[in-house]
């Protein structure tokens, strides 16, 4: 009797054990092929010069789906019957779904975000009260680098339920800048010196045309828009530079530029009457 469990054990050990051999066969090599097939989805795609954030989002569903027939078949190797292990993932996503309705909103906003393209790696953006450069648009979230180096993640569905402000979208950009000058100042010499400011600059886009021209009658000012046209990628070059070289130019030709002053008034009469009745209470 002994004997034969014992021969009853080697069977059943022999034969599980190839089930389960095959099984992990099928789960490593199944891993490597979808590693594989997804990497090489990625790659040609970047290679057609698809957008690298729409290559990388189709590259993970692909790979997520495929490593889940991966699991199933490896689990069917064992005998298991991968209707029922289908039937109860089913139901264990729905629960989880339930659960996680903010994070399914998060990838639902994901998908819209890769389809609709608002924004893309690479571009300068404000959304949901943080600007910086897009450095990844994930599943769940986006990734903002902001100017001094800081990492900011922004829940996706954040990103599409907030207004996105793209300063990268268009090829071309304009300049405004508001120019004060006092009320004394020769608006024509003013507006000479903006327009000969703006032709000595080879980034600005002229023929897209310079506007100059009286804002505003302001308290102590007189405020002059000057706006020109410039490529999306020489903007804060272009506006720091012309800020200066307006500055340095007006100090060149004696045109003022405004600033607020407090001028203090004292009463040289009443202050003379208040010593004088001093000395009088102190004389008597």
């Amino acid at each position: 009797m002994s004997e034969f469990n014992m021969d009853q054990l080697l069977d059943l050990a022999v034969i599980y054990g190839v089930k389960i051999l095959m099984a992990l066969a099928i789960y490593v090599v199944g891993k490597w092929i979808v590693g594989l097939v997804s990497n090489a989805m990625t790659s040609a795609m970047s290679a057609r010069d698809i957008d690298s954030t729409v290559a990388r989002f189709v590259g993970s569903i692909v790979y997520y789906l495929m490593f889940a027939f991966v699991i199933i078949a490896a689990i069917g190797q064992l005998g298991v019957q991968t209707a029922s292990v289908v039937a109860i993932l089913g139901a264990a996503g729905l629960a989880v779904g339930f659960a996680l309705q903010g994070t399914l909103s998060n990838f639902a906003a994901g998908v819209m975000i890769i389809l609709l393209r608002p924004i893309k790696v690479g571009d300068f953006v404000e959304v949901a009260g943080a600007a910086g450069v897009v450095s990844e648009v994930a599943i769940f979230a986006t990734t903002l680098h902001t100017g001094d180096n800081k990492t900011i993640i922004i829940a996706n569905a954040s990103v599409m339920g907030s207004n996105i402000i793209n300063y990268s979208a268009q090829a071309e950009r304009r300049v405004d800048l508001i120019v004060g000058v006092g009320y004394d100042s020769n608006i024509q010499q003013v507006k000479d010196e903006l327009k000969a400011i703006a032709e000595s600059e080879s980034r600005i886009l002229h023929d897209k045309g310079i506007t100059i021209g009286v804002s505003e009658l302001a308290d102590s000012s007189v405020n002059l828009v000057f706006r020109s046209w410039v490529k999306s990628a020489d903007y804060w070059d272009v506006f720091f530079y012309l800020n200066e070289r307006v500055k340095t130019r007006f100090d060149e030709v004696g045109i003022e530029i405004p600033f607020p002053q407090l001028q203090v008034h004292s009463n040289n009469d009443s202050s003379s009457d208040s010593n004088n009745n001093s000395s009088n209470s102190q004389a008597a």
